[in-house]
């Protein structure tokens, strides 16, 4: 028998043709922008592929279809709970028909908008463009040890991984994912929020040490990094980890603040994840630019740093301090005290010498014109000589880059 559900092929179609659309420009009445986009579709796969290919069958009637494809992918993932609740509503349409997504009579009353955010979350990933020739404009430096680079697009529900091939990223894969219950830009602890910033994954906790509720494992990033701590930001355990046993995905802001992905999804992540190295950036809507705008803007600062460095070794004091913005501090002491400070040291040194090795460089996301460069600083002078990791964070000021920040990385 022919299933009609044109209601909820209806529900589909106005959901696929929203998926972009936050529910204040729906209000507004306008398209919010985006960036200029390449044109091919995003690639999903396995269970995400399925469910969206469901609901297209939905949205073109092809109920027969959608049932015996739902069927198939319930069968392997019996707790994905999006794809419950369509069934429901599938068998629901051979007796009445259904006005919306979740009208079954024994649909979850209580996780209704999740499961329909979520159905639209997944339709928008789908129709969403690929990043093509383009990449982030987050990602000005790789080092050779960075493998792989992760930034996540909030707005899209999307965590996308870049590959390091010879110091340039190229997109990988990209999957669904969840964030805080309360949105982005994290200050305070419990505001279940996810940050927005540059970070870096600190460490990697088994199942067995973590418990069922992080699925196949977790792995914590450095927030509160150093820009949150001077901007008063403040809380702990951001991390990316997997979902419960008997949970196949969350809707799309269902955390306390992590980024959560399906358990094959982090498991599959996993094995591109390196501790203490691997970068995490997450923006609220990724900035896609052409690889040379990206190697202008990193050159710029590459040169803003060798400056620096060079004017350090020359211990001029003025032409080394030249480089630090008004709003300069490390740790508790500001410019003032930093300079005499600085002023003092060079006038007892009878010569300097400074390399820096294996440098990464990002712009911080929705913090333009400020970026995060980070160092092995290798320093040798007439009495002393040490190596540190280092890192700075440089904002534009004026036509220069200038140092705001300074510190053991």
């Amino acid at each position: 028998m022919m299933l009609r559900l044109p209601g909820l092929a209806a529900m589909v179609t106005v959901l696929a043709v929203a998926g972009a659309l936050t529910a204040d420009t729906l209000a507004m009445g306008r398209k919010p922008a985006r960036p200029a986009a390449p044109t091919r579709a995003l690639p999903v796969d396995g269970a995400e592929a399925a469910m969206v290919s469901i609901l297209r069958h939905i949205a073109e009637d092809r109920l027969g279809t959608a049932q015996t494809e739902l069927d198939r992918l319930l069968a392997t993932n019996p707790n994905f709970r999006l794809a419950q609740l369509v069934k429901g509503d599938l068998l629901m349409a051979r007796s009445r028909p259904i006005q919306t997504i979740g009208n079954a009579p024994n649909a979850p009353a209580d996780r209704l908008q999740d499961l329909r955010d979520e159905a639209q979350a997944r339709l928008a990933r789908a129709q969403a463009a690929m990043p093509g020739d383009k990449v982030p404009a987050y990602l000005l430096k790789l080092t050779p040890e960075q493998k792989h680079a992760i930034v996540v697009d909030t707005d899209r529900s999307t965590l996308y991984v870049f590959e390091n091939r010879d110091g340039v990223p190229h997109y990988v894969a990209d999957y669904y994912i969840t964030i805080g219950k309360n949105g982005i830009d994290k200050v305070r602890e419990g505001d279940k929020k996810t940050p927005l910033g540059v970070y870096h994954v600190t460490a990697s906790l088994s199942p067995q040490k973590v418990g069922d509720f992080y699925g196949s494992g977790a792995f914590p990033i450095n927030y509160p990094n150093e820009w949150d701590r001077r901007n008063g930001r403040n809380g702990h355990g951001i991390w990316l980890h997997g979902t419960p046993r008997d949970t196949y995905s969350r809707p799309p802001r269902a955390s306390d603040g992590c980024v959560v992905l399906t358990n094959d999804d982090m498991t599959t992540i996993a094995r591109n994840l390196q501790i203490g190295v691997t970068p995490v950036i997450i923006a609220s809507t990724i900035d896609w630019v052409a690889p040379q705008d990206v190697h202008r803007a990193r050159d710029e600062l590459e040169a803003a740093v060798e400056q620096w460095r060079k004017d350090w070794e020359s211990r001029r004091a003025d032409d080394y301090l030249s480089h630090y913005a008004a709003g300069f501090s490390s740790g508790s002491t500001q410019l003032a005290a930093w300079s005499a400070q600085k002023r003092a040291v060079n006038a007892s040194k009878e010569w300097v010498k400074v390399s820096l090795d294996d440098a990464s460089m990002f712009l911080y996301p929705g913090r333009e014109p400020l970026a995060v460069v980070t160092f092995q600083q290798n320093y040798s002078s007439n009495n002393l000589s040490n190596s540190m990791r280092k890192r700075q964070y440089w904002i534009r000021d004026g036509d220069r880059w200038k140092i705001l920040y300074e510190g053991a990385a």
